[in-house]
């Protein structure tokens, strides 16, 4: 398991998003939009896991319930060159409740062991689980127990536990991220329970700091909003959490060269503001964030804008 990792976050991160992120960190582990193993199955596949070579490590998350599809779409995952295949036991939507999979998983632990038997079978790469602590009247710690051991119990050895239970009925996705409140506590007691497992934790953390107070009791931190709203955190990750030395880029140094990345996607028929929408955060903090968000927000947006943005910060000396 690695430290830190990017949440997988529905409609932020793209491949384009992504590779923004890894601008700023070469050890952070990215995670794609959760891809459901119907659509690859039958859907555009280009266009739904294509990357570029410099996102590795990078997981794909994969939505779904019925074992077979879960291991043919494990299988074309690998062979696309994917280093991990995480199934989702946590997305509380409409959507996946209809679909009978995300966090109304938790209900029937035995499927998800299923699932990860059945990928297990034709993949080599790591199958992970991302669950939440419980999910409606599901919400003691001894069925959170059952679980994970449920699920360890088919070859499963590395869950990622949002710390908060899902409410299926009555809140809305917006809210499960933040009206049930966090026990962090039961995911380090599952470490403690299970230390032969790789455990990691997400929600509600927001800094670095934070994240190296977690790595006290677990094996890897997920950071999914905050890093979305401030992308320059992913600069201190080498340092403060893999402890290696290594040139910061500047954000202007970040962003000039997502610039270059941009024009070859443009030139490729991608619109240039489906990618700038991802940096909008890239000043956050800084007395100018407020003038570059409308330089992104405006009715149009050229790489010219950017350049001379890029100009009138080195006039001002970043100010």
């Amino acid at each position: 398991m690695h430290k830190l990792s990017v949440a997988p976050m529905m409609d932020w991160t793209d491949r384009h998003c992504r590779y923004f992120y890894r601008l700023m960190s070469k050890n952070v582990q990215l995670w794609t939009e959760m891809v459901t193993a119907k659509a690859i199955i039958y859907g555009d596949k280009n266009r739904l896991l294509d990357f570029d070579a410099c996102e590795h490590p990078l997981v794909l998350q994969l939505g779904g319930s019925e074992p077979k599809e879960m291991a043919q779409a494990a299988k074309m995952a690998q062979d696309w060159g994917y280093d991990e295949i995480n199934i989702n036991v946590g997305c509380p939507s409409d959507r996946v409740q209809s679909g009978s999979f995300g966090a109304c998983l938790m209900q029937t632990p035995q499927v998800v062991a299923q699932c990860v038997g059945a990928m297990r079978q034709v993949v080599d790469v790591p199958i992970t689980v991302k669950s939440r602590i419980g999910v409606d009247d599901m919400d003691s710690y001894g069925e959170l127990v059952n679980f994970v051991a449920t699920v360890e119990g088919a070859g499963c050895d590395n869950f990622l536990i949002h710390a908060r239970k899902a409410w299926l009925k009555g809140l809305s996705p917006k809210e499960n991220r933040s009206v049930p409140r966090l026990n962090y506590g039961w995911v380090y007691q599952i470490k403690r329970d299970f230390l032969h497992l790789a455990i990691g934790i997400n929600g509600g953390i927001m800094d670095m700091e934070s994240s190296l107070q977690h790595l006290e009791y677990v094996d890897g931190v997920m950071l999914g909003r905050a890093v979305y709203h401030q992308p320059y955190l992913l600069s201190e990750v080498d340092g403060l959490i893999y402890q290696q030395k290594s040139s910061i880029l500047s954000r202007e140094q970040v962003l000039l060269a997502f610039i270059e990345y941009m024009k070859v996607q443009h030139a490729n028929s991608v619109p240039i503001r489906s990618m700038t929408r991802h940096i909008l955060g890239l000043y956050h903090g800084q007395r100018n964030a407020k003038k570059f968000k409308c330089l992104l927000s405006g009715k149009t947006v050229e790489f010219e804008h950017l350049y001379e943005w890029l100009e009138y910060m080195d006039k001002n000396n970043g100010q």
